[in-house]
């Protein structure tokens, strides 16, 4: 039996797994994630650390099935994305690589959004682009961004330290690739004072990077000349892994943070949500700063001693207050589709009789509430609704979350059978490359299967109606305190508790 290494660098761990040519996983392990240095509006890591898992992981594979582990076809990686890894000439990083949550790069964007005139990428920079981080770099550390040689996404990173070659694809190198093309003077990249140099060779994910290159570390050493595929985001990756890439489909990847999009046959945009050419699918939509980790936030607030999984559960089986809460989910702040790193969250309506189950219905439906507003705004672009929403993600295990999706969106919800998507995306790549398939689509049909379906209840809809109203009503009534409340942050003032916290995240 052949299989290919499939990885998937996530928010908070590191999956990889064994699978075989039917999309079997025979293999499999998850490592937890290094943790990030978050403080205020930083979020940074060493590309170092996601190295060090990878080689974790694939060890802990190559002692679980070592004669699989020899049997290794190709490797394929998808990771988070909108975090950038800068590195000098030598190939080293210049300093840790800034995550999907650092905000710093705020007033660096809002600069460039002035002079970038007319330019097609001008509305889209914000605090969490690559190009306002490349801004914010030249400001506050300019030793380093003179030394700087490329830009590389975290799995375009651990394929370089796999096989010594700095490449990306197309859709993970999007917005840095839209800044380089020209328009009036020139690049908005030209205009920091850098050449498209900085990005690096772009592939498509099925093509092969180059191959593991001799002298690695155990237990890659094992695996010299084997084909290391260029691979894609891990939403990409994701989608192709519930069999949602292809026109007319919509998805929502909900891991650590929630993804949702729908995919088209033509370009077009919608007010805050992302479009881009995804290999001749166009998607809309895009990233959250909120999902299972928001649901992992609430089980540590109140003191959970289980999993979190099981301790959302056990709250979701208690009775519920016939009020419903109301819960703004920008704990991090949010990217689609307010790209606002000052929005902050919220419970409201609580009273005296609330307890922990309907914080926790709060919660699930706060994210859903958010997923029907970037699913309106899609469809009201697309022209048309969409038949079904493809849902992945550990929270697609939840059957209570599923549902409330369904029934706060309108539409089926449709879990995939495959309990990690991403790493089937990985797999779909490396076979379709190795010919296994003659196409990506090819490779959906036969690998991607249907676990469960969950329809909108007619029963609930007047009310979640009602419920997302006011959940809409609340964003813009209290937009402008958290502003108000983020700018405190920054000039607090001598607030009781503020020495000993000086050092907190």
């Amino acid at each position: 039996m052949s299989v290919v290494l499939a990885c998937d660098l996530g928010g908070s761990s590191f999956r990889a797994a064994l699978i075989d040519r039917s999309g079997a996983t025979q293999a499999e392990c998850a490592i937890p994630g290094p943790v990030l240095d978050d403080h205020l509006d930083r979020s940074e890591v060493a590309a170092e650390a996601w190295w060090t898992l990878l080689l974790q992981a694939a060890g802990r594979l190559a002692d679980q099935a070592p004669g699989l582990f020899a049997r290794i076809e190709g490797i394929a990686i998808c990771g988070v994305t909108r975090t950038q890894v800068f590195l000098g000439h030598d190939g080293r990083e210049l300093r840790p690589a800034l995550t999907w949550k650092d905000a710093r790069a705020d007033a660096a964007g809002a600069r460039l959004r002035e002079t970038a005139g007319q330019h097609s990428e001008a509305g889209r920079i914000n605090a969490f682009h690559p190009l306002a981080r490349l801004a914010w770099l030249a400001e506050a550390e300019p030793a380093d961004f003179a030394a700087l040689a490329q830009v590389l996404e975290p799995k375009d990173y651990l394929n370089f330290r796999l096989t010594g070659r700095q490449a990306s694809d197309p859709i993970s190198a999007a917005r840095l690739v839209a800044s380089a093309l020209p328009a009036g003077a020139g690049s908005l990249l030209a205009a920091l004072g850098l050449s498209s140099s900085v990005i690096p060779t772009l592939l498509e994910p099925c093509e092969i990077v180059d191959s593991v290159r001799a002298g690695l570390p155990a237990p890659f050493d094992r695996l010299a000349g084997r084909p290391v595929f260029c691979g894609c985001n891990d939403t990409w990756a994701a989608v192709a892994g519930l069999g949602a890439l292809r026109t007319g489909y919509a998805y929502n990847i909900s891991g650590t943070t929630e993804v949702l999009g729908v995919l088209g046959p033509a370009e077009i945009e919608a007010e805050g949500l992302i479009t881009v050419d995804w290999g001749g699918l166009w998607h809309l939509g895009g990233p959250s700063q909120n999902g299972a980790d928001t649901a992992a936030w609430l089980a540590g607030l109140l003191g959970g001693q289980i999993g979190v999984g099981q301790q959302i559960e056990s709250w979701l089986a208690g009775r519920r207050h016939p009020q419903p809460l109301l819960f703004l989910p920008y704990l991090q702040g949010e990217r689609v589709p307010y790209w606002d790193p000052n929005l902050r969250g919220a419970f409201i309506g609580l009273n005296r009789h609330h307890g922990p189950t309907d914080l926790a219905y709060a919660v699930l439906e706060g994210v859903a509430c958010l997923n029907r507003l970037v699913l309106e705004r899609a469809e009201a672009a697309l022209g048309r609704p969409v038949g079904e929403i493809r849902f992945g993600g550990g929270a697609a295990a939840n059957p209570v979350w599923a549902q409330i999706k369904a029934d706060l969106c309108g539409r089926p919800v449709i879990v995939g059978s495959a309990r990690e998507p991403g790493l089937l995306g990985s797999a779909i790549i490396a076979w379709t490359g190795l010919g296994q398939f003659a196409s990506l689509a090819a490779a959906q049909d036969a690998l991607v299967g249907i676990a469960r379906r969950y329809e909108p209840d007619p029963a609930r809809k007047a009310a979640y109606d009602a419920l997302y109203a006011l959940f809409r009503r609340s964003e813009q009534a209290l937009a402008p305190i958290s502003t108000a409340l983020a700018a405190l942050a920054r000039n607090p003032g001598p607030l009781p508790g503020l020495a000993n916290a000086a050092a907190e995240p």
